[in-house]
């Protein structure tokens, strides 16, 4: 019974030993490529945009421009965009969504390999009003959302060269 376990431990550190784990490099480089990617879909889907600095009436849950930020509160920020980018009816933003979960499980490796624990954000909890400002002003939200959707990855991309806290 003891050789059995051995030699099935055995096989298995084998097993182990011959892989590699993913350079912390390469996973900012697609991190890097992923915002890229995203702010080219937005581009492609608005033709328009307000300054991050503008204030909107009713649309104040939409976060804004942010100088210095750590990998939680970029969690925070992208749980909160992917919540109200899902709402918005326009084609493509199915596939924006889906590019901002795979963000935010890099953003999540990437604190990992700080030694940073960072538990999963889940957004606004004020998002239940959204309904009611979609149907009053669907092309105001979806235009400012995206317009600062794409100025918050911009800033991502710049703290990342920088190196974020956690």
């Amino acid at each position: 019974m003891r050789w059995g376990c051995l030699c099935r431990f055995l096989w298995l550190w084998a097993c182990l030993s011959y892989t590699q784990a993913v350079p912390i490099q390469r996973v900012q480089d697609d991190t890097k490529t992923l915002i890229k990617t995203i702010i080219a879909r937005i581009n492609d889907l608005s033709h328009t945009s307000v300054s991050p600095r503008q204030r909107v009436t009713g649309l104040e849950f939409i976060p804004g421009f942010h100088s210095d930020l750590s990998f939680s509160k970029m969690d925070e920020i992208l749980a909160t965009y992917q919540q109200i980018v899902i709402s918005l009816p326009s084609g493509n933003m199915i596939q924006i969504s889906n590019d901002l979960e795979n963000l935010r499980a890099l953003l999540h490796l990437l604190a990992a390999s700080k030694s940073c624990h960072l538990p999963w954000a889940s957004g606004l909890e004020n998002l239940a009003n959204l309904g009611g400002v979609l149907e009053v002003s669907l092309y105001s939200t979806e235009v400012v959302a995206l317009s600062r959707l794409r100025g918050t990855l911009k800033d991502i991309l710049q703290q990342l060269d920088l190196g974020p806290a956690c």
